[in-house]
């Protein structure tokens, strides 16, 4: 036998054990949900494994997979079409399937000009980098968003723009007071940044979901126009904004300059978000994209997604929102009363639910939910894990999206009825 022939059997060999063992682990992990659910009750993006199955507990289990609409993944239509998708070279402008997302995008928001970005997080600071171009020039955020907390201090680090913080109230908005004498007056006084951008963010998420009133976007546009800021909005979820307001975007939109929509969450696609401006801001931002390696090459496969998100998946929202509620008003319902829930806050898809049982924590909670406890297939028919996280003020977030059915819906509201249940019999039979 030839060294070149042994040498690729060996080859062979190996490839079809990693595959096979591969497959396995896979398997594995699919029998077993595979979903973290435990976190710290800082951040719902730490994680850890979910309990699973062993001797004794549910054979069947059905996993409800509430952490975030992030987990969403493409059906058969969206995968189809980004199989089928015309490419080019973004980079060079020449993808066609990106090029027509971006037309599609702008025409929907009523802005200038699009650009397809691959992650809101990048989104968000090419907007801030464009917006605040000056050594010294300063933000004006919300000290509750997404961009202030959860964005690494990306502006600082990397754009090296300093950012100073509104108190987000519990809608989301600010105290326009406050908004006011945020902004630095007296540039081009030496001791102080130069304000340049406010930035809100709609829907708002650490505070559940909210929807920004309109009368507030009018009245910061208004302060902002007063003293030559811009407006940028992370509107990550603002197609969710649109559907409960039962209002186009670009109503919403029109009291902003810029906006970033994520294509990647209830859309359904798998990668992308669109930042969207005037012309001139656009082509600035495509330079920044680059910048920060951004500039993909052959991405109208994924534009190809984003597509089918903006013309297709904008409608389907008003389920996600409807099942936020159904299991929202469940929670109320509860008996005895476990869970403190304000039904005016439930406005789209994320919950966030406070637990008022003092002998059960969000921590607990959550872990009791995403585990399968002895018992649960006979009470239940099935096991249920349900993966939601603590969060902030002793409360806990649970967000809908495509893959969540009315069915699932109900299945979670089970299992909670089950573990309030659980628990509350434990606290009596320890007293």
């Amino acid at each position: 036998m030839s060294l070149k022939t042994f040498s690729c059997r060996v080859l062979c060999k190996l490839v079809n054990h990693e595959v096979v063992a591969s497959k396995k682990t896979l398997s594995a992990r699919d029998a077993a949900a595979g979903f973290p659910g435990r976190s710290s009750a800082r951040s719902y993006y730490n994680s850890g494994k979910a309990s699973q199955p062993g001797p004794g507990k549910a054979a069947h289990v059905r996993v409800v997979d509430l952490r975030s609409d992030t987990v969403t993944k493409p059906g058969p239509a969206m995968r189809q079409a980004m199989a089928v998708a015309e490419v080019g070279d973004d980079v060079m402008r020449e993808d066609p399937c990106v090029n027509e997302l971006q037309e599609i995008a702008a025409e929907m928001f009523q802005m200038e000009a699009a650009l397809f970005v691959p992650t809101g997080t990048m989104s968000n600071l090419i907007a801030v980098m464009v917006h605040c171009r000056e050594r010294g020039d300063e933000m004006i955020v919300g000290n509750l968003s997404h961009l202030h907390i959860y964005e690494q201090g990306g502006s600082a680090q990397l754009a090296g723009v300093h950012a100073t913080t509104v108190d987000n109230l519990p809608d989301g908005s600010f105290d326009l007071e406050q908004l006011e004498s945020k902004i630095r007056h007296g540039y081009p006084d030496p001791h102080y940044p130069r304000s340049r951008l406010i930035c809100v963010e709609n829907t708002h998420n650490i505070q559940g979901g909210r929807v920004l009133p309109l009368t507030f976007l009018q009245e910061v546009r208004a302060l902002a126009d007063r003293y030559g800021l811009s407006v940028h909005m992370d509107g990550a979820r603002v197609m969710n904004a649109a559907v409960a307001m039962g209002l186009p975007p670009s109503t919403i939109l029109q009291h902003t300059h810029t906006v970033s929509v994520c294509l990647s969450k209830g859309l359904g696609s798998p990668v992308g978000t669109m930042l969207a401006g005037p012309k001139d801001f656009i082509t600035r931002a495509v330079r920044c994209r680059k910048a920060l390696g951004g500039g993909m090459r052959q991405a109208g496969i994924l534009a190809a997604a984003g597509k089918l998100s903006l013309l297709e998946m904008v409608g389907r929202l008003e389920e996600d929102h409807h099942n936020a509620k159904t299991f929202a008003q469940a929670l109320l319902e509860c008996d005895p009363a476990v869970f403190a829930v304000d039904m005016a806050t439930v406005e789209t898809n994320i919950l966030r639910f406070r637990i008022q049982e003092p002998t059960l924590s969000p921590s607990e909670f959550c872990a009791r939910m995403a585990e399968v406890g002895e018992g649960e297939e006979a009470a239940l028919g099935q096991g249920i894990q349900v993966l939601m996280y603590p969060h902030f003020s002793n409360t806990v977030r649970a967000v809908w999206h495509l893959g969540i059915s009315p069915e699932d819906t109900q299945l979670a509201i089970q299992k909670m009825q089950l573990v309030a249940s659980q628990h509350i019999k434990e606290k009596v039979r320890a007293q």
